[in-house]
């Protein structure tokens, strides 16, 4: 039994063409307690998801699968903010206008650079990824979330460019965005996505989860950043096992933006 998968996306995003209802009957069926829906948010005028979240039609469906699937599955109210740092204003008339549960806090776009077009991986490997991780630390420092999700999700197309992905050689700057997550008591996201893609780990891998331990951050949930129904649940178990392994004792729950402490099973 998986305990949660707070990262899901449905036809609501840009990316994706599942049906929230499909999404809903795919958790039952993979025995999942508790879901977050969580639509791209993006804010960047060249971001194709700019624009495409149409967010009162999004909480009408919301309020549906919630009646239809009552006592069957807990689904929570969430959203995936990309670089909410940058767009703060726009983004807390976003939050003050909703009863959200949680916020996926996540980093798209450096400057005026996407991190999934091969343009940002025409620099050398270290500017690129430590570019990457310096954003990410202000996002952390300065942004209103509560999860950061998939916090190296760079490797995911940094992998099948540079031939490898190693975190040592950045280990100051991913520790910055461990310190200021420990210091502002936010969740850190492990998500299954990246094992689905030619990288095979979890982002963040078990390495920075580890060194999350070392400065202090205590807080982690999970997501399988599922696009389609067949995806949901995808490696949330073996997510777990790592945890366990590394040494978290509680995955994140969250309702109303207040967050509650679920025992690793």
């Amino acid at each position: 039994m998986i305990p949660l998968d707070y990262h899901i996306h449905t036809n609501f995003s840009r990316d994706s063409q599942a049906l929230m209802t499909e999404m809903c009957r795919a958790s039952i069926e993979h025995s999942i307690l508790e879901i977050g829906f969580t639509e791209h948010f993006d804010l960047y005028p060249d971001d194709l998801s700019y624009q495409f979240f149409q967010v009162d039609a999004w909480w009408e469906e919301l309020k549906r699968c919630r009646d239809a699937f009552r006592g069957s599955l807990n689904i929570r109210a969430g959203i995936e903010i990309g670089e909410p740092h940058l767009y703060q204003k726009a983004v807390q008339n976003m939050l003050e206008s909703y009863p959200w549960d949680y916020i996926l806090g996540s980093l798209h776009w450096v400057g005026t650079e996407s991190i999934s077009g091969s343009s940002f991986f025409e620099k050398p490997e270290e500017i690129a990824y430590k570019g990457y991780f310096q954003e990410l630390a202000e996002m952390a420092t300065q942004a209103d979330f509560d999860i950061v999700a998939h916090m190296d999700i760079v490797k995911r197309y940094g992998f099948d460019i540079y031939g490898s992905y190693d975190p040592r050689p950045y280990e100051d700057e991913i520790r910055a965005v461990l310190r200021a997550c420990a210091e502002r008591e936010l969740t850190l996201e492990v998500n299954a996505l990246t094992l689905r893609r030619s990288v095979g780990q979890t982002s963040p891998s078990d390495e920075i989860l580890a060194w999350f331990l070392e400065e202090g951050g205590t807080w982690v949930t999970m997501g399988s950043d599922a696009h389609k129904p067949e995806e949901v649940g995808f490696g949330l178990e073996q997510v777990m096992n790592s945890l366990q392994a590394i040494g978290f004792k509680y995955l994140a729950r969250y309702e109303a933006r207040q967050r509650k402490p679920h025992p690793l099973p």
